[in-house]
């Protein structure tokens, strides 16, 4: 195969570069659109999110002290019980059988009591004699004090039957008490949300007491088992407002109150939790124990607030440069007056303080060259932040604010911004249709990773 000539490749090689160049330049006069958003009133809303378990406040697990067989059931899931209600009834042929038992061993003690007692009239009278006959000297000691041994014997046998007597009836008791533990009864008022057992079953009582029923005591009232994290524990407090959901109700948002934060942190894998019980009002009982619920706490709230969109302060236009901008506001406040004390006084930057758009500072020069802009205006509270706001040519500037409370899709404007100022939220290119060129483009974008907090709709 033959090289194509030198001047074949060289006339390739410049309509390949002038091709390259023509798209450039195209590419550089391609117009480009600013998606804005308008500074409006409404309500900012932080919250911190969580997830938890809906449980019922009391849940008692009813279990059997003795072994046996179920011989009956009379309550099931679900079931609505009373306190002192039998719910079920064990095999009760073996206990009674006991309780004979002990009631005939108990007879038997009585009549060795009273057995003993014979015996000690008895040896008591033969003492009284033996002792009658020595001070005759018709007896000889060793007699007189086998009659008192005798005698002495015999009222400690007494004591013995007496001993025995009450021992039998001690087991007469405890027979009895089993053969009452084969009733087994609610201890409170509540419903059955477990049955553990069924008829013919048997269950077997050693070292723990095999659980029959759950019982809840009252799902009018339930409680949020919420796990805190360790970084925004520190803004829960007892008493804040609480919103969550669930889902099996997706379009309904219910409302409860943190009622305590408990001390004893869990740590899974190396993370740290707190446990927060949130108290529910249940009065159409929609909620049932064991839902997983997805809890907002609402740590601060701020109502009819100057706010802007949160895609605002991720905004920056091509060619910007922020360290430019803060080393010419530090010239500017170095060659400030020093005020009293010797002190240099706080001023604005080349800017200073905008108008009716509320900018700090703004854009030096013309077209997408970035100058100086101004410093922190005022004393507003807050934290100072920077966006951008269309200026006259409909080019961004940067605009100094002072931002409050967030809530992830909108930001409190505690000072810089007027109502009704339009802020950039992105950059659009008609190239494509308008399609939008940088994330964060649409003003209602809200963070995916910062909990919302549910807008509440009637129940």
């Amino acid at each position: 195969m033959r090289t194509p000539p030198r001047p074949l490749l060289a006339a390739l090689a410049g309509i390949v570069l002038l091709g390259a160049a023509l798209l450039v330049w195209q590419g550089r006069d391609e117009d480009v659109r600013y998606a804005t958003a308008a500074v409006d009133r409404g309500d900012v809303v932080e919250v911190v999110g969580a997830t938890g378990t809906v449980q019922a406040v009391t849940t008692v697990q009813v279990g059997s002290q003795v072994s046996g067989t179920i011989q009956s059931l009379n309550a099931d899931f679900n079931s609505t019980v009373r306190k002192g209600q039998v719910l079920a009834r064990l095999d009760p042929s073996l206990f009674q059988a006991r309780v004979e038992q002990a009631r005939a061993n108990l007879i038997s003690a009585r009549a060795n009591l009273d057995k003993s007692k014979a015996e000690v009239e008895d040896s008591r009278q033969k003492y009284d004699r033996a002792k009658q006959l020595a001070a005759q000297q018709l007896l000889p000691q060793s007699d007189l004090e086998t009659a008192k041994a005798t005698y002495e014997g015999a009222q400690a046998q007494v004591k013995a039957s007496q001993a025995a007597v009450s021992q039998a009836a001690a087991s007469v008791n405890q027979a009895q008490v089993d053969l009452n533990h084969t009733v087994i009864a609610s201890p409170i008022d509540g419903v059955v949300i477990a049955r553990s057992v069924d008829v013919g079953q048997t269950v077997a009582a050693s070292l723990q007491a095999p659980v029959l029923f759950q019982i809840a005591n009252d799902l009018r009232q339930l409680q949020v088992n919420a796990s805190i994290d360790e970084a925004d524990v520190g803004r829960v407090k007892e008493g804040q407002e609480v919103d969550f959901r669930v889902d099996a109700y997706p379009d309904q948002t219910f409302a409860g109150r943190l009622q305590q934060v408990r001390l004893l942190p869990t740590t899974v894998q190396n993370v740290v939790t707190y446990n927060a019980i949130i108290a529910v009002d249940n009065p159409q009982q929609r909620l049932m124990p064991g839902m997983t619920a997805t809890v907002s706490i609402v740590v601060r709230r701020a109502d009819n607030v100057l706010r802007i969109p949160a895609s605002a302060l991720r905004f920056r236009p091509e060619g910007f440069d922020p360290s430019q901008r803060r080393r010419q506001g530090q010239e500017s406040g170095t060659a400030a007056a020093a005020g009293p004390g010797g002190r240099p006084e706080r001023t604005g930057g080349a800017g200073g303080r905008g108008g009716s758009g509320g900018g700090a500072g703004r854009a030096g020069g013309s077209g997408r060259s970035w100058g100086a802009g101004g410093g922190a205006g005022g004393d507003g509270s807050g934290r100072p932040q920077l966006v951008f706001v269309l200026n006259e040519k409909g080019e961004p500037r940067p605009s100094r604010v002072r931002l409050g409370i967030s809530d992830g899709q909108f930001v409190e404007v505690s000072e810089g911004l007027d109502e009704g100022t339009r802020v950039v939220t992105g950059q659009q290119s008609e190239a494509a249709g308008g399609a939008a060129a940088r994330p964060g483009a649409s003003p209602g974008t809200s963070n995916p990773f910062n909990p919302q907090r549910p807008q509440r709709r009637q129940r």
